[in-house]
């Protein structure tokens, strides 16, 4: 059941299908390659990172698959932006790297991007690398430093969570700026070009990662009501965090 749900969902989300993140061809041989090679080496240690927790924890396989799900679906609903030559959308990184870690959720938003670029026509092969440094690496880094800190801060699980999810989104979106002001320019200057594709965001981004933000302090606030055991496990709150200790 869970499964037929699952694919209802793809179909919906997926159709019609548009040139989302880097569309296939924007980038120029080059600039494909250096975003790979950016990229190798997060997915390197994220790798590492699974083989390590799968040989302690049997769970940590299942729970990461979920977790790509998760991704897969939130990313999978474009708002198309002529202009940047790419689409607005959600994320998802922000939940992940909150409850497995950043370098984990680079290999997840790996196998999401590889996924939805075979599959949907979602972004392209060559430019898969671009693409997951832009989600995989700027985002889950980005989200996972602000929950971090700002509960070492000791602000509120769910306002933190929430600014987690916002700054992996927003972060995402720079990032991908850099990546297409950087590929497309030519001989033309850097920054106007840069602040050009920024700006042609905003107008989507904007709402969207406010959106990301309170889908993920409501996904952490969730886990803490139902199952807060988890987000002991995962290292999210501690043992005197939990409900029975408020």
């Amino acid at each position: 059941m869970q499964r037929l749900i699952l694919a209802i969902l793809v179909l919906i989300i997926a159709t019609p299908a548009h040139a989302m993140h880097i569309a296939e061809g924007i980038l120029p041989f080059s600039w494909a390659a250096l975003w790979f090679a950016v990229a190798a080496p997060f997915l390197l240690l994220g790798l590492r990172r699974l083989n390590s927790l799968a040989q302690d924890d049997l769970s940590i396989k299942p729970l990461l698959g979920l977790m790509a799900a998760v991704v897969f679906i939130i990313s999978c609903m474009p708002i198309p932006v002529p202009s940047a030559g790419t689409c607005s959308h959600p994320c998802g990184t922000g939940i992940a790297a909150i409850l497995v870690g950043p370098l984990l959720t680079v290999v997840i938003s790996a196998v999401a991007l590889l996924i939805q670029a075979l599959f949907l026509a979602h972004g392209g092969l060559s430019t898969l690398g671009a693409d997951i440094v832009s989600m995989g690496v700027a985002g889950s880094f980005a989200g996972y430093f602000i929950f971090k800190g700002l509960r070492l801060a000791r602000v509120n699980l769910a306002i933190a969570a929430f600014a987690a999810g916002v700054c992996a989104d927003w972060a995402t979106y720079a990032v991908t700026s850099v990546v297409l002001a950087t590929g497309i320019r030519g001989e033309a200057p850097f920054l106007p070009l840069f602040w050009k594709i920024l700006l042609a965001f905003i107008p989507t981004q904007l709402p969207l990662g406010i959106l990301e933000g309170a889908m993920t302090a409501g996904m952490v606030v969730l886990l803490y009501k139902k199952r807060p055991d988890l987000l002991v496990k995962m290292r999210v709150i501690t043992e005197k965090e939990l409900p029975d200790h408020a």
